[in-house]
């Protein structure tokens, strides 16, 4: 599932289409009327955590990848898209193994940004609350909660849980305070690593826990299981990730 660093990678490429009138709108999702699209400007091209949002001046169409979605800028897979938009100039963007859903036009009242964790608009303080208001929840469950991280995913949880030496069946409510600030600011860090090493194509090779099988700091076999409510992958260290309870 691509997480919110991809998603501001796939903003940048497509922003020759902002400004641009869509002139075809077709491809296999019955969600939304495609019809609507026709004639219609593209105002915007926004993300919200592992939302990609086109804003047109009568409707947003929000693209959810799910676990397996893709897209592909001028160019097509070998598979019919779920929606494919084409433009005057010939140029088109076609997405793939996807959730296409209509929203509503307010984005800014739809959307919390202060929750994006790519976004200017975080806001720290209020993931700490948030955090504190759930004391029983598992560590590894909300790092994954759009919530308060939106854009988190699987990678970068694992890995901000072994940046701060933290077991992800801790519970939130056990963390120390300095624990829960430094989870709280490595979700945004690593957030921009992640970012920044996914442009240069080096991001596996960055990965120190998720989907590995050796602690590089203890040299021991690392523990794995599907663990917490979301029943998501981790990678952990029995020596050097406390667990707190």
């Amino acid at each position: 599932m691509p997480e919110g660093p991809s998603l501001v990678i796939l903003k940048e490429q497509t922003a020759q289409f902002v400004g641009q009138e869509i002139v075809r709108a077709d491809g296999n999702t019955w969600a939304i009327d495609k019809t609507r699209l026709v004639g219609q400007p593209i105002v915007a091209l926004r993300t919200w955590g592992k939302h990609f949002l086109i804003q047109m001046p009568t409707m947003v169409v929000r693209i959810h990848f799910l676990l397996f979605g893709t897209y592909r800028v001028n160019e097509r897979r070998d598979k019919p898209p779920r929606l494919s938009l084409g433009f005057a100039d010939g140029s088109e963007l076609n997405f793939y193994a996807c959730s296409v859903k209509e929203i509503d036009c307010d984005i800014d009242a739809y959307y919390d940004w202060a929750a994006d964790v790519m976004s200017d608009a975080w806001d720290p303080a209020k993931a700490r609350k948030k955090l504190r208001s759930a004391p029983d929840t598992l560590a590894c469950d909300a790092l994954l909660d759009q919530d308060i991280f939106a854009g988190v995913g699987n990678i970068i949880k694992n890995e901000v849980l072994f940046r701060i030496r933290v077991d992800p069946r801790s519970t939130v409510g056990a963390l120390p305070p300095a624990k829960l600030r430094a989870l709280v600011q490595e979700a945004r860090q690593y957030s921009f690593d992640f970012l920044e090493w996914k442009k240069e194509f080096t991001l596996k090779k960055h990965w120190l826990a998720h989907n590995q099988k050796t602690c590089p700091r203890c040299h021991i076999p690392f523990h794995k299981g599907h663990l917490g409510r979301t029943n998501r992958r981790s990678f952990w260290c029995e020596r050097c990730q406390k667990l707190y309870q």
